[in-house]
């Protein structure tokens, strides 16, 4: 038991998906096993020993394609194109593993003509999320929101991904914690994340497998107004609370701890003397839907 637990949390998958890709395994096995078979015994007529000499050779050959074939109806494929995709390329010594793809992330756009696959975390409605993936539509660009990453069940964001065609990813705080859904991400090719709302710390793990690569967008000019607890209405309360005369944006790297990564951009608004926590909660999500998205987009490119 404690060997599934270890492996459910290496893919960073929950129990049903784990065992949908057992059987996949399986299931692909048994079918190229028995095409192996099939096709040998139409050039040999008996099993000889040049029958079992070809036979690892043709049945390591379609073992890839029969667990692609058999993933399609287990719901499966995106797990074994990235599953097989690293495993194509440690066999052929490429220095470019996806284990490895974020650590040397810098200027992927000069880097080669692949698309760069973006994941944005989101913990509610998803005003955010929207403003980035209509922006890279619009734009013909390389870069793609390719995945969309909640911690709510029911959130408004898990709408807008089912009405654009974005695939979703429903996580748990457990399993978060643990393997920062490393596997799943990189099954999803995903070479970006971009934090919009998304209220869980992200844990260690994640930051490791994708440094310099996450992103994060504070309603508030940090330093000022940052770490745990300080999200959403409660940081322009502190911030009309503290008598401050202007307050912003901040986007930032993220590392491992609250709202602490280098500052990469700041934009600013006033605060009127009228202004409660409301009024500043739309100018600042102003500020948030005009500069997020062309802010990724300059990094990016």
């Amino acid at each position: 038991m404690k060997g599934i637990n270890k492996l459910q949390r290496k893919w960073g998958v929950g129990p049903v998906q784990f065992w949908l890709i057992i059987a996949t395994f399986a299931l692909g096995g048994s079918l190229s096993g028995r095409l192996c078979s099939k096709i040998l015994n139409l050039v040999f007529l008996d099993k000889n020993w040049a029958f079992w000499l070809i036979y690892p050779l043709i049945l390591t050959i379609l073992w890839p394609f029969s667990v692609i074939l058999v993933s399609f109806f287990t719901g499966q494929f995106a797990f074994f194109k990235g599953y097989l995709g690293r495993v194509g390329s440690r066999l052929l010594g490429s220095g470019l593993a996806k284990d490895a793809v974020s650590e040397n992330y810098a200027a992927p756009a000069a880097a080669s003509s692949a698309p760069i696959h973006i994941a944005i975390f989101a913990s509610g409605a998803g005003t955010n999320a929207r403003k980035i993936i209509e922006y890279f539509e619009n734009k013909g660009l390389r870069i793609k929101v390719s995945l969309i990453v909640c911690n709510v069940p029911g959130a408004g964001v898990l709408e807008i991904a089912k009405e654009k065609g974005i695939p979703s990813l429903i996580i748990n705080k457990a399993d978060f914690t643990a393997t920062g859904y490393v596997e799943s991400l990189q099954n999803a090719d995903i070479n970006f994340i971009v934090l919009a709302g998304f209220l869980w710390k992200v844990p260690e793990v994640l930051v490791r497998a994708y440094p310099k690569a996450i992103i994060n967008i504070h309603p508030a000019l940090l330093p000022k107004y940052g770490g745990k607890g300080m999200y959403g209405a409660r940081v322009h309360q502190a911030v009309i609370a503290a008598g401050e005369k202007e307050s912003g944006i901040s986007i930032h790297w993220v590392n491992e701890h609250y709202d602490e990564g280098a500052i990469i951009f700041q934009a600013k608004c006033s605060i009127d003397a009228n202004d409660t926590a409301d009024t500043l909660a739309n100018k600042i999500h102003a500020l948030e839907h005009a500069h997020f998205a062309p802010t990724i987009e300059k990094f990016l490119s």
